[in-house]
């Protein structure tokens, strides 16, 4: 069943002389795990805030077309009952944190959906220590780093264990090991959760391997919207200038120089590394 789908969705911002995005027609499945990717400036932020209401109701600008998200007409309903059903995370962490301290700022969507006391108790803790920064709990929001503020801001939102979590590059203040680990929880999320993830990310040799959908958009239009595995092993997606997960380009590289390799396409070093042992056994010829 979908939970996000656009039809034709066209958006241009207040002055704008041409659309940001254009003509977006996407499904996303319950339970997917998809990643958004494409060039500086193609549209992928934009589309993000459409997903929670931001656009239309708080950038006016025009929309056409349309999104029906958690079987919701987002044009429909204000953004505070769309945030009951999807979180979004922000590329600046700084644009969702503003109380005195890490703890409130995670507890401040529970307060106003009036969990019990409790229950909040637990989740905020749960969410802190997920993200690793329990021991920064009393901490004010913008006396940490900017890494430190980008965790606050994704427990934030997992506190709130939305159906859906929108992550636009969520983790660009991160060191790469930072960032993996960040990943790591999103992805246990998703398949223990059932939580739908959207993940808005240019480092896709820490991202392709758990993606199962990936869409690729340039100038605004979606280029290419399928499985990861056979997006990314498409010519047209190295040309547009995607950065494909280094696994793949060596595999992609062996297999033209006549390697004999499996036809399943890896996406991370730990994979390719696989296939490669694979293809250095010894044939049994008994």
């Amino acid at each position: 069943m979908a939970v996000i789908e656009t039809k034709n969705l066209t958006y241009t911002y207040p002055g704008g002389t041409k659309p940001s995005i254009n003509g977006v027609t996407i499904k996303v499945e319950k339970g997917d795990f998809v990643l958004i990717t494409g060039p500086s400036g193609c549209g992928k932020t934009t589309l993000c805030r459409c997903f929670n209401g931001l656009i239309p109701h708080f950038y006016q600008g025009e929309l056409k077309g349309e999104i029906t998200v958690a079987e919701m007409d987002v044009t429909k309903h204000p953004t505070y009952e769309m945030a009951k059903h999807v979180g979004l995370v922000f590329q600046n962490p700084e644009n969702q944190l503003f109380a005195l301290s890490i703890e409130k700022d995670v507890a401040f969507g529970l307060e106003n959906l009036g969990v019990p006391r409790e229950e909040m108790r637990q989740r905020v803790d749960w969410a802190l220590n997920l993200t690793g920064i329990y021991d920064l709990r009393e901490r004010s929001p913008h006396e940490v780093s900017g890494g430190q503020q980008q965790r606050v801001a994704i427990a934030s939102v997992l506190a709130m264990q939305p159906k859906i979590i929108v992550l636009d590059e969520p983790t660009s203040f991160l060191d790469p090991l930072s960032a993996e680990k960040i990943f790591e929880v999103i992805h246990e999320l998703n398949q223990k959760l059932g939580i739908t993830v959207v993940l808005v990310e240019h480092r896709l040799d820490l991202t392709a391997k758990y993606a199962n959908h990936i869409i690729i958009m340039d100038e605004g239009k979606v280029c290419s919207d399928g499985e990861t595995r056979e997006v990314l092993s498409n010519e047209e997606t190295r040309l547009i200038g995607v950065g494909i997960p280094k696994a793949t380009l060596l595999y992609q590289m062996l297999k033209k120089d006549g390697v004999n390799l499996s036809n399943v396409t890896p996406l991370s070093s730990e994979e390719l590394a696989a296939l490669l042992l694979e293809a250095l056994k010894p044939n049994d010829r008994s």
